[in-house]
C-alpha cells in the first residue's frame, strides 16, 4: 500500500488535530478528523494566545505563517514589575532568523486559518461525532457515534489522539497520564477598552505574594492572568473599559504520558501533556507534536515518534514547572531574594538568550525537513 493511501483517522479538530492533519494532506494523505465540538474553540474564549517562533517557522510550508503574520500582534518586550518599579525588559526581537520569540494571537483565529488552508485540500472535520470506543492498537478499530445518533465502526491503519487533556483516545488504549495538580489555581480575565492600547509588550507585575500578568490579544483587548482571586481589584487599566469579555479559573497541571504511542495509536498535544500557561509552550508544543508526527509518517518512520518527542516534551515541562514556581512562589524570603535576583539576571546576556531560546521555542530538535531551521 501506498504511504498516502494508509487510512487516517485523527481524534480532535483543536489546533494540534488540525496542523497534523494539514501536514499530512500537503504530504498527499487525506485524512479523516472527527470533533465532539460543534466548532472551533469560540474566539473570545480562547485560552492559548502565544504563537512562537518555531511554530511560525513549522506552519511556513503550509503557507499558514503568512495568514498568522497578517493578523498576530508582534510582541517586542517582555517586562517585569513590583510594586511599580520595573525589574527587567527584555527586547524579544533580538533572536537570530526571520521571526520574533513570539506573536499573539487568540487559538480561534489559528485555528480558523487551518481550517481555511485544510479546506484547500477538501478535507472537513467532522463535527460533533464522538469516538466511543477504541480496540487494538495495531489495526485500530474506532466506534464513532454521529451527530444523528447513529453508530458507525470502522478500521483504520492509524489513529491519532489530538483529544485534549481528558483523551479519549488515550484511555481507551491503556496510556497512563502520570502528574501533579498546583495547590492553588489560576485566574484569568480578557478587558476590551474604548481606545486602542499598546499590543507589543507582555507584563508580569509581582504583587508579593502572587503576580498579575498583562498579555495582548487583539489591538483594543487584554488578557489578565493571576494567581489571585481579587486580582480584578488590583489590575491598573491603560484606559477606559469598554467591557468585560470573559473570566475563567483554572487548576495547573504538570502532566506527561510515559509514551507517546501503543502500536499504531498516536498521542499529541494536550493528550500527551498538560502544563502551566508561563511561557507559553502548550499549543505551541502541539503544533510541534503534530508537524513531527505527520513529517515521521510520510517518511515510514513513525515508530521513532515517541523516541523522538519525549525528551522535547520533558524539556518543557521542566522549563514551564520553574517559571511558574518563580512566579507563584509566596515565601517572603524567597520572594524578596526572587526580586532582588531578577534585575541581575535579566543584564545578563547568556540569559537573556537562554530565555528567549526557551520561548520561541527553539530548545528542542529543529525539523529535519525544512532547510535552515534553527
Amino acid at each position: 500500500m501506498a504511504p498516502g493511501h494508509r487510512s487516517i483517522l485523527i481524534a480532535g479538530a483543536g489546533t494540534t488535530g488540525l496542523t497534523v492533519a494539514l501536514e499530512l494532506a500537503r504530504r498527499g494523505f487525506r485524512p479523516r478528523v472527527v470533533d465532539n465540538d460543534v466548532g472551533p474553540v469560540p474566539l473570545a474564549e480562547s485560552r492559548a494566545l502565544g504563537v512562537n517562533a518555531r511554530t511560525l517557522t513549522l506552519l511556513g510550508p503550509s503557507r499558514v505563517t503568512d495568514a498568522i503574520l497578517q493578523e498576530a500582534q508582534q510582541i517586542a518586550q517582555f517586562r517585569a514589575t513590583s510594586e511599580g518599579h520595573r525589574l527587567a525588559t527584555v527586547d524579544t526581537t533580538k533572536l537570530p532568523g526571520r521571526f520574533s520569540a513570539i506573536y499573539a494571537l487568540a487559538q480561534g483565529h489559528t485555528e480558523r486559518l487551518l481550517l481555511s488552508k485544510l479546506d484547500d485540500y477538501e478535507v472537513d472535520p467532522e463535527w460533533q461525532t464522538a469516538i466511543e470506543r477504541v480496540s487494538g492498537d495495531t489495526k485500530p478499530v474506532v466506534t464513532l457515534r454521529k451527530p444523528d445518533g447513529t453508530v458507525e465502526t470502522a478500521t483504520f491503519d492509524i489513529v491519532i489522539g489530538a483529544d485534549g487533556a481528558h483523551s479519549v483516545v488515550r484511555k481507551a488504549v491503556g496510556i497512563g497520564f502520570p502528574g501533579e495538580a498546583l495547590e492553588s489555581s489560576f485566574y484569568l480575565a480578557d478587558f476590551r477598552y474604548k481606545k486602542e492600547i499598546d499590543p507589543h509588550f507582555i507584563e508580569m507585575q509581582l504583587v508579593d505574594p502572587g503576580m498579575i500578568g498583562r498579555i495582548p490579544v487583539e489591538r483594543d483587548v487584554l488578557r489578565f492572568i493571576s494567581t489571585l482571586p481579587d486580582f480584578e481589584t488590583k489590575i491598573v487599566h491603560p484606559g477606559p473599559v469598554a467591557e468585560r469579555l470573559w473570566a475563567s479559573e483554572f487548576r495547573i497541571h504538570f502532566r506527561h504520558v510515559e509514551e507517546m504511542a501503543k502500536g499504531n495509536v498516536f498521542l499529541a498535544g494536550d493528550a500527551a501533556h498538560i502544563h502551566s500557561p508561563a511561557g507559553a509552550r502548550g499549543m505551541n508544543l502541539g503544533v510541534e507534536d503534530a508537524c513531527w508526527l505527520a513529517y515521521l509518517i510520510s517518511e515510514g518512520r513513525e515508530s521513532e515518534y515517541s523516541r523522538l518527542r519525549l525528551p522535547a516534551v520533558k524539556t518543557v515541562l521542566k522549563q514551564t514547572r520553574q517559571l511558574t514556581r518563580l512566579i507563584a512562589m509566596r515565601n517572603r524570603l524567597a520572594i524578596s531574594i526572587r526580586n532582588l535576583a531578577v534585575p541581575v539576571l535579566f543584564r545578563l546576556p547568556a540569559f537573556q538568550r537562554r530565555l528567549l531560546t526557551g520561548v520561541a521555542g527553539y530548545d528542542t530538535p529543529p525539523p529535519p525537513w525544512i532547510d535552515g531551521a534553527l
